[in-house]
C-alpha cells in the first residue's frame, strides 16, 4: 500500500507548513486527488491516520476533495471535463488529448490552531 508513504510525505510538507506559520496545532488538511493521480481515497484515509501518530496534525481532520480530469485536444484546442475511461476530445472526438488536470494529488489547505 503506497498509500502510507504518500501519507507519510504529506504530513512532512503539514508540518513544514505548520513550522513556517508559528508551529501551531494543525486543526484541518485539505488535498486534491484527480483520479488518475495513482492514489486511492480510501487507502488514503485508511494510512491517515498511522501517519499522523504523534505529529503535529495528531488530530488534524483529513478532507480529500475529486478534482475532475481536464484534457486539451491536439486537434481543435479544445480543453474539456471527461470521465476517466474515455480521455477523447468531445468537441470533435480526436484521441490524441493531453492532460491539463486529474492525475495530481495537490496539499490544497492546511488549517492551523491559533494561539489567542
Amino acid at each position: 500500500m503506497h498509500e502510507l508513504s504518500v501519507c507519510l510525505a504529506l504530513i512532512e510538507q503539514v508540518d513544514d507548513v505548520a513550522q513556517e506559520h508559528g508551529g501551531g496545532r494543525v486543526e484541518k488538511i485539505v488535498v486534491r486527488l484527480g483520479p488518475l493521480s495513482g492514489v486511492e481515497a480510501d487507502l488514503l484515509s485508511q494510512a491517515y491516520p498511522i501517519a499522523i501518530a504523534g505529529t503535529v496534525a495528531e488530530d488534524a481532520e483529513l478532507v480529500v476533495e475529486s478534482m475532475p480530469i481536464v484534457v486539451r485536444c491536439v486537434g481543435c484546442d479544445a480543453e474539456s471535463e471527461v470521465p476517466v475511461n474515455k480521455l477523447t476530445c468531445p468537441e470533435c472526438g480526436e484521441i490524441r488529448t493531453r492532460i491539463v488536470s486529474g492525475d495530481e494529488m495537490l496539499l490544497a489547505r492546511v488549517e492551523i490552531a491559533t494561539s489567542d
